[in-house]
C-alpha cells in the first residue's frame, strides 16, 4: 500500500521545501523592491527567513521578522493588510496552479540562536564540549 504523504510526520517534500524557497525570494524581493502600494509597509524592512508549504500547496506560511526587532505588531498588521496584492505579486513571479494562501508568523530563529550561543558560553558546558569523553580513557 503506498504511503500517504498528507498524514505521514517524515517532513516536507522536496516539491516542498523548492516552492517554499521560491516563494521566500519572490516574497523577500517584492518587499526590498517595494512593490506594494502601501507607504507604510514600503517603509519597514522585512526579512523573509523561511517559508513552509502545506502538502497541498496552497498554505504558504512566512516567517518574517522586521530588521532590528522594532515594530514587531505594526509589521504583522501592515502584512495582513497588504496579503492580496503579497499574494498576487508571488502568484505573478511563480507557475503554480493555485496561488497559495500567505500566512505571516514571527521568525524566533534568531532568539533561539543567541539562546545557543549563551549556552555554548557557559564554563559548564564549554568543559562538557572540550573536555575528552572517560570511555576514550579506557580504550588506550
Amino acid at each position: 500500500m503506498a504511503k500517504n504523504r498528507f498524514h505521514e510526520g517524515s517532513g516536507p517534500s522536496q516539491r516542498q521545501l523548492r516552492v517554499g524557497e521560491l516563494i521566500r525570494r519572490t516574497l523577500a524581493d517584492v518587499l526590498n523592491r517595494g512593490d506594494v502600494h502601501d507607504p507604510e509597509l514600503n517603509r519597514l524592512s522585512i526579512t523573509v527567513g523561511e517559508v513552509r508549504v502545506s502538502p497541498d500547496l496552497k498554505v504558504a506560511t512566512a516567517y518574517v521578522v522586521p530588521l532590528g526587532g522594532k515594530q514587531e505588531g505594526n509589521m504583522f498588521e501592515l502584512l495582513e493588510r497588504n496579503k492580496a496584492e503579497l499574494r498576487r505579486a508571488v502568484s505573478k513571479e511563480l507557475t503554480l496552479k493555485y496561488a497559495p494562501d500567505l500566512r505571516f508568523r514571527l521568525d524566533e530563529t534568531f532568539d533561539r540562536l543567541d539562546e545557543t550561543r549563551r549556552l555554548f558560553s557557559q564554563e559548564s558546558v564549554r568543559r562538557d564540549i572540550e573536555g575528552q569523553d572517560p570511555d576514550e580513557d579506557d580504550d588506550a
